[in-house]
């Protein structure tokens, strides 16, 4: 079996305050909630689903009493954006705004673009590179 390339994307991380990360990723990034959950019953948890109504990938947020393992993000957890072009100095205000916290994330990154963790901890990079999976 081969699998479609269009095939959509999930990235699915826990969160110690979903309210907090709603804030930061639909406030500060302009990303929309997609779907929302709460878990009432035993093993089951909060739910925030996160993106751009026609791309193919979304965030999905999970918090609350029965996650498996709480946030633990590390500087090399990033979710790099490439933008193709400057960052936007008001997308950064908004971000920071909205809760999150710029931070340097080397050498390389801190060249190409800016660096945001968010309420949780986990890195966003806004690079103003360009990036594309088709060859040539």
């Amino acid at each position: 079996m081969t699998i479609d390339p269009r095939a959509h994307l999930r990235l699915a991380r826990p969160s110690r305050d979903l309210a907090a990360a709603e804030r930061f990723y639909v406030d500060g990034l302009g990303l929309h909630v997609l779907y929302r959950a709460t878990g009432d019953g035993p093993g089951e948890h909060d739910l925030l689903m996160l993106g751009w109504p026609d791309a193919s990938w979304h965030l999905e947020l999970v918090a609350g009493h029965n996650l498996a393992a709480p946030p633990s993000p590390t500087d090399e957890d990033l979710l790099v954006l490439y933008l193709a072009g400057p960052v936007d100095d008001a997308l950064v205000g908004r971000l920071t705004e909205a809760g999150g916290t710029r931070v340097s994330q080397g050498a390389y990154w801190n060249r190409w673009g800016v660096t945001v963790a968010d309420p949780d901890g986990y890195r966003l990079v806004l690079s103003t590179r360009f990036w594309s999976n088709s060859a040539g």
